[in-house]
């Protein structure tokens, strides 16, 4: 193999964002999948999907995952397996010497974030976790703070809540009352969505700011969604945060059902400066579309997926795009976060969204949960036992 392309190592496979991390490793000339591969003792199911994503992508499936770890021509492994085993997954890669790319968020435990980001350090090796850090409109955000034009950035406030899902079938009406900490946060039909969602948001504010978070006030709820009740998972979540040097910021994550916006959902940051503000959204500048054709309609409930959040359960209910909204940013040429990272490992530097930042991430996370638990605001650093 040449020794400028990295080849993959794919870690779980179908129904988890690996659907999507695959293809763009696999656009990366640079780059060259090798396996998919998993613990030995995941369920039948779970084997079941990580053999047929191999299939599909004409790789090999290599059961044991130690095994697959001993291979020379593996230089990097993406790691999409469920949050509650994710940590240990990455720990055991990163001390078989490969680079490791991160689904998000990188780990619901504390002592488990510490151990990932002590052994990477300690290895040497490039991470990276998923994020929008990336994307146009996030860059564009950034550009407004660095070029001073709103003065000195006093506070900021970012939302992600994602438009899928079957929304209005919630039971209104009882206040949620949330755990800490929490127990579960992946289902067949529903996710701990301030985890799994206001991780973006939180990964904007931290990525935007560079500052320390001092303190956490969370709150979650059930607004829209009979699962995650039935789950006891919340479908938004709101913190909000005082940062070093009194800057202050608050974020949204959540779910919030297919018909409620235009695109794939509200991702925006309000910058507010002490000589202006600005909201920067990835759905504005845009042409919004109307003619005589059908409109969008939400597709078919998938059972393996009821909220459609993998591409292959989606795909086969032929679920559509939605059409109205035509953002300017998607005619500007954008790398994959894939492809980031790529070119982190080969110029040997630092991700900006590194194993490191993704601890901070799970530790301001878990504050907010156990704010919203107990009512209070909780002060960081969290205790460590």
């Amino acid at each position: 193999m040449d020794s400028a392309v990295l080849g993959v190592l794919l870690v779980a496979g179908k129904l988890t964002h690996q659907e999507n991390y695959c293809q763009q490793f696999r656009n990366d000339k640079r780059c060259q999948l090798i396996a998919v591969t998993d613990e030995t003792d995941v369920s039948p199911e779970r084997r079941r999907l990580n053999r047929e994503l191999a299939t599909e992508l004409g790789i090999h499936y290599l059961p044991d995952l130690d095994e697959a770890l001993t291979r020379d021509d593996v230089h990097l492994v993406s790691v999409c397996a469920e949050p509650e085993r994710r940590g240990r997954i990455l720990i055991k890669c990163v001390r078989a010497g490969k680079h490791i790319y991160i689904d998000k968020p990188m780990t619901p435990y504390l002592a488990t974030a510490d151990a990932v980001s002590k052994v990477v350090k300690k290895m040497g090796v490039r991470s990276q976790m998923f994020s929008f850090i990336h994307q146009p409109w996030v860059q564009r955000a950034r550009y407004v703070i660095e070029s001073g034009e709103i003065g000195r950035l006093v506070a900021l406030h970012a939302d992600c809540l994602f438009a899928k899902g079957p929304a209005g079938n919630a039971k209104l009406g009882s206040p949620r009352r949330a755990q800490y900490p929490p127990q579960h946060f992946t289902f067949v039909d529903s996710k701990a969505e301030l985890y799994a969602m206001g991780v973006y948001a939180l990964g904007l504010v931290h990525w935007l700011t560079q500052r320390v978070v001092k303190t956490v006030y969370g709150y979650t709820a059930n607004y829209f969604f009979e699962a995650h009740q039935r789950n006891d998972v919340e479908d938004f979540g709101f913190l909000s945060l005082t940062l070093e040097g009194g800057l202050t910021a608050t974020i949204t994550g959540g779910r919030v059902g297919w018909s409620s916006h235009g695109g794939e959902g509200v991702n925006q940051v309000y910058l507010i400066g002490s000589e202006g503000s600005s909201l920067i959204d990835a759905y504005r500048p845009r042409l919004e579309v109307y003619d005589t054709g059908l409109p969008w309609t939400a597709p078919e409930i998938n059972p393996q997926d009821p909220m459609g959040f993998w591409r292959s359960t989606q795909k086969a209910v032929n679920t559509q795009p939605k059409r109205v909204f035509a953002p300017f940013s998607r005619l500007i040429p954008a790398k994959s976060d894939e492809s980031y990272f790529i070119d982190c490992i080969l110029e040997g530097r630092e991700s900006e969204m590194n194993a490191h930042q993704a601890a901070i991430l799970t530790e301001v996370l878990l504050a907010g949960y156990q704010s919203a638990a107990t009512g209070t605001v909780v002060s960081l650093p969290l205790p460590r036992s």
